[in-house]
């Protein structure tokens, strides 16, 4: 799964790397969480969370007007909220259970089966976060030992992993109110790489560049295509390493939450690249 990431790129920056055609980061939309936003949306994000608000890449062509026929599809940046509600679902709350969608079965699954042949869209990351279960040491409550990693390109370029993204309408809001439309993504994930899948058996779907444009294109609606691109796998692109315990809590933020443990201060931890257990 991919429960935490870290996207400290600036709306800037993503424009260049993901060659944007149309920045719409800096337009407010609905939030879910009850409390604003820390680093407010758009911002540099350590630690970015579901219910947050996060920079999303898509291909989408502008609705038609009376007096114009819709323009072509253009990749834009957008906020989005992580946590897909389908457009059939009754609360926003459903959202907590759609963070992730598994490569193997999103192009049967109905909350992400259409989303998966039309709306697609790819999340920019940094690296994502992960908890490995210590095979040794165990917590206070007698359970495996968790030890955070922090798992990102081993080439050190942006990670681009695969989502879908979907329209939810609040029908207790009337037309043109600033908040009935709620746009929501999730991530895709498969199978683990070797050496990874010792921290975790599941990891985000990430591309390559040159899988981005066909990705991201809404008229490639065959199920094969979009099946090849889900299978899609290259063992070795990743490295991982143990980062501290603060990520674990939403509250914190900032680069720091990036910086290594020390393998002196390790206990019980799974090297992922050599099968060595550090610290006993």
């Amino acid at each position: 799964m991919c429960g935490r990431y870290a996207a400290s790129a600036r709306p800037d920056e993503l424009v260049e790397a993901f060659d944007i055609d149309e920045d719409h980061s800096d337009e407010p939309g609905r939030s879910i969480l009850k409390n604003p936003q820390r680093p407010a949306p758009a911002e540099p994000d350590w630690n970015m969370a579901p219910s947050k608000q996060a920079l999303v890449v898509l291909t989408r062509p502008h609705k038609a007007t009376e007096e114009a026929a819709p323009a072509e599809a253009t990749r834009q940046l957008r906020l989005l909220t992580w946590g897909l509600v389908p457009s059939w679902a009754k609360d926003v709350k459903v959202g907590q259970r759609m963070t992730n969608a598994r490569a193997e079965s999103v192009l049967g699954k109905g909350a992400f089966a259409k989303a998966a042949l039309s709306r697609r869209c790819i999340v920019p990351a940094d690296g994502w976060y992960e908890w490995q279960p210590s095979p040794t040491a165990v917590d206070a409550k007698g359970k495996p030992r968790k030890q955070p990693f922090f798992i990102h390109r081993a080439d050190g370029d942006k990670v681009g992993f695969a989502g879908l993204y979907e329209f939810w309408r609040d029908r207790d809001l009337p037309d043109g109110h600033p908040d009935a439309w709620l746009t929501t993504f999730t991530i895709i994930t498969t199978a683990a790489d070797p050496g990874m899948d010792r921290i975790h058996d599941r990891e985000p779907l990430v591309l390559e560049r040159e899988q981005w444009a066909p990705w991201l294109d809404p008229g490639l609606q065959d199920q094969d295509a979009v099946r090849e691109l889900l299978e899609f796998s290259a063992p070795g692109r990743f490295e991982a390493y143990p980062v501290g315990r603060a990520v674990g809590a939403t509250a914190n933020n900032g680069p720091a939450l990036l910086d290594p443990v020390p393998r002196e201060e390790l206990v019980g931890v799974v090297d992922p690249m050599t099968g060595e257990v550090i610290g006993g």
